[in-house]
């Protein structure tokens, strides 16, 4: 009977004291950091790239994804700035358009095959007219990105170190940027009636196969990659978006219809498509004044 007595009682404060300890609350102990370290911040002798320096970066972009022209465009950003994670400044190039394979598809296939210049009467020439040129299909029809401006606003969340092979190491940050953008571009000119309903050259006349300029305006942005493997010498690559509406091919696209989907044998601003245009950068970067700033 003790024995059993005894078994019980211990149980019972066993349980009690499990019951205590699920009842009390945690509480975190504060660590206060004493010695040389006390006070000392989270890194030393932070190289600051960009901080109070003027940059020039010349390099060249390549458009991405093209139906028709692809665009090169040679340039440079130029930009100040004003702490080591923000900067303005300014980007922009001149282009240098050259054919997409479906360009040239269509140039030997649907144009010097069927030679329309000299058997305009045939069907499927006629059929086409409004559409086709009977000459260079890149020259007279076919939209291009002439030059591009852009003031932009520079961003940079991320730095640090990028280490090769656990031997070799080089600065590098990441930098966001934005702005408005201005684009020279060169498309079709209109033909048939124009967007206010005037009357104009019938699109079949091979005479209005010819390009318009005209500025579009949008927005452009991206990130890049920056390494800095010296104190004012630098090197990088960036992606960058110019979504805007233009009429790439000269086509007779859309303004018919009773939503405008179908073609009207116009070409005007109707016919105009919204492209998600991109591009990749690639250049060098110089920063001004050659010295370079530290943290402590």
């Amino acid at each position: 009977m003790m024995r059993r007595f005894v078994k019980s009682v211990l149980a019972g404060l066993a349980g009690l004291a499990a019951l205590t300890a699920l009842s009390t609350g945690a509480e975190a102990q504060e660590i206060q950091l004493t010695g040389p370290l006390a006070g000392a911040p989270a890194v030393r002798k932070l190289r600051l790239h960009r901080a109070g320096r003027f940059e020039i970066a010349p390099g060249v972009s390549f458009s991405l994804l093209d139906q028709y022209r692809r665009t090169l465009l040679p340039g440079a950003a130029l930009t100040y700035h004003v702490t080591d994670w923000l900067g303005f400044g300014v980007w922009g190039g001149f282009g240098i358009p050259y054919n997409a394979g479906l360009a040239d598809e269509l140039q030997t296939k649907a144009i010097d095959f069927r030679d329309c210049a000299h058997k305009s009467f045939s069907r499927p020439c006629r059929l086409t007219a409004t559409n086709l040129t009977h000459g260079s299909i890149a020259d007279d029809q076919l939209g291009r990105m002439q030059w591009i401006v852009s003031p932009q606003i520079q961003v940079v969340p991320f730095r640090g170190k990028l280490a090769l092979f656990s031997s070799l190491f080089v600065d590098t940050d990441v930098n966001i940027f934005a702005g408005p953008a201005f684009i020279g571009v060169q498309e079709r000119g209109d033909c048939g009636h124009d967007s206010n309903g005037a009357k104009l050259t019938d699109c079949a006349n091979q005479s209005t196969f010819t390009l318009a300029s005209r500025v579009a305006v949008t927005g452009t942005f991206g990130l890049g990659l920056n390494f800095y493997p010296s104190s004012f010498v630098g090197f990088g690559f960036e992606f960058r978006a110019l979504p805007f509406s233009w009429n790439t091919s000269g086509f007779d696209n859309h303004g018919g219809g009773a939503n405008g989907d179908f073609p009207d044998l116009n070409v005007n601003s109707a016919d105009r498509e919204f492209h998600f245009n991109s591009m990749v950068t690639v250049h060098a970067s110089f920063q001004f004044p050659t010295s370079i700033k530290t943290t402590d």
